[in-house]
């Protein structure tokens, strides 16, 4: 009852602070418009991408330990994981690009922020323009929404491993806890390595879609 309590804590508090990013941004675009807020620099963009790497380093750096752990164990059959979550995003992205008006290369550049919303966006609005940063953000901000709204349905009818893949780069920080709740501690450990390497993925992908 107390897990099952925690966990319905933990939802709203997601939901609350989805909500509280999906305002700001809101706000962001009609102080913008209605010209409250003066039009920046667009060099701007490009210090705050290099603050996001910086501590995206830092992120990734405190975690060398539970990067290394399961490959002691499992070997290299964990990669499996996150490379069957690049794999499949990528090519739904190839197919969805099919009925969307947006580019190619732009539509699998948003799938590969893979849920990573603020990265993703802050580097397509330097790389492919304001708009394609726009789109990147509502596009990965939904995808974690969605997973965290339907983990309980995908570890069901999907397999314990679906929540896991759906999490994109999410599976380390904000679906972790719910993902614990819902398949068990064993998963904890797929999560946080399977999260580590698609967050690693993130500016690399992207970065070679433009080069």
């Amino acid at each position: 009852a107390l897990s099952s309590a925690a966990s319905d804590v933990y939802k709203r508090q997601i939901m609350k602070n989805s909500l509280i990013i999906l305002l700001c941004f809101a706000a962001g675009v009609l102080c913008s418009y209605w010209g409250i807020i003066p039009e920046c620099d667009d060099s701007l963009s490009l210090y705050i991408l290099y603050v996001m790497m910086f501590l995206v380093g830092i992120g990734l750096g405190s975690d060398l330990t539970a990067l290394s752990a399961p490959i002691k164990k499992y070997k290299f059959q964990i990669l499996l994981i996150p490379l069957s979550t690049i794999v499949g995003t990528i090519a739904a992205c190839c197919l969805f690009s099919l009925f969307c008006p947006v580019p190619l290369r732009e539509t699998v550049a948003i799938g590969c922020g893979f849920g990573y919303y603020s990265l993703s966006a802050i580097l397509l609005n330097e790389l492919a323009g304001a708009d394609i940063g726009t789109i990147a953000l509502i596009c990965n901000l939904s995808r974690e929404l969605l997973t965290l709204l339907t983990i309980p349905l995908l570890a069901r009818y999907c397999g314990k491993l679906a929540p896991i893949t759906a999490a994109g780069a999410t599976s380390i920080d904000t679906t972790l806890p719910l993902i614990s709740a819902t398949l068990g501690e064993k998963y904890v450990i797929f999560a946080i390595f399977h999260g580590i390497i698609v967050d690693i993925s993130v500016p690399v992908l992207i970065w070679l879609l433009y080069l």
